[in-house]
């Protein structure tokens, strides 16, 4: 069902980047399962994301303290750090653009396990960016679950490889820092791109 195959992904938290590959077939599962609001409640996920970005990057920011809040454009530039190609427009079919966010999501919610485990133990008391990730992995999580049923009942797609960034585990306390600034930042610039391309796709006829 649907639920194992979101699980599956989610488990497969391991700093790889590969080229993607779609497998379609006759075996989808659980397209049953998608509620019949399912379009409307993904576009409500995405208007929330894009909504909140740029405050849980700003959180993100003033929790930890110098130099990130002097230096933020020097330390947090996320040029040198991956992230999914998003190459998606408004023009693009319908089905190339949920493949797309797909792939996003998913990396942006092995990311945020990645950051949340971080400032778990770099900002324990840190209460509201703490809440403020859990909530924004929480609506991620909804989000690739409702995709998957997108993806399975539009276009009977039930496999999706996905790239995940580097793990933070071993890196020290300024560097696990830095990559959740640059990670964060360059979040806020997909979702804002993302909102503009994928909420078309999903308003009501």
């Amino acid at each position: 069902g649907v639920v194992p195959f979101v699980a599956l992904l989610l488990l497969q938290r391991r700093p790889v980047a590969g080229r993607a590959l779609l497998v379609t077939g006759s075996g989808c599962p659980g397209h049953g399962l998608c509620r019949s609001n399912v379009q409307e409640q993904t576009r409500r996920q995405v208007a929330l994301l894009n909504a909140t970005a740029q405050d849980l990057f700003s959180l993100y920011l003033k929790c930890q303290g110098e130099p990130f809040s002097s230096e933020t454009d020097k330390l947090c530039n996320p040029s040198g750090i991956f992230f999914p190609a998003f190459r998606v427009n408004r023009t693009s079919e319908r089905k190339e653009v949920m493949v797309a966010m797909y792939k996003l999501f998913a990396f942006l919610n092995a990311s945020l396990g990645n950051i949340t485990r971080d400032q778990e133990e770099l900002n324990p008391t840190a209460k509201e960016l703490l809440d403020r990730l859990h909530n924004t992995t929480k609506t991620t999580r909804g989000l690739i679950s409702n995709l998957t049923c997108l993806l399975c009942k539009n276009y009977n797609i039930f496999q999706v490889d996905v790239s995940y960034g580097e793990s933070s585990k071993s890196k020290s306390s300024f560097k696990k820092k830095q990559q959740g600034c640059q990670v964060l930042r360059k979040y806020v610039q997909v979702i804002s791109q993302a909102a503009r391309v994928l909420l078309p796709h999903l308003s009501p006829p």
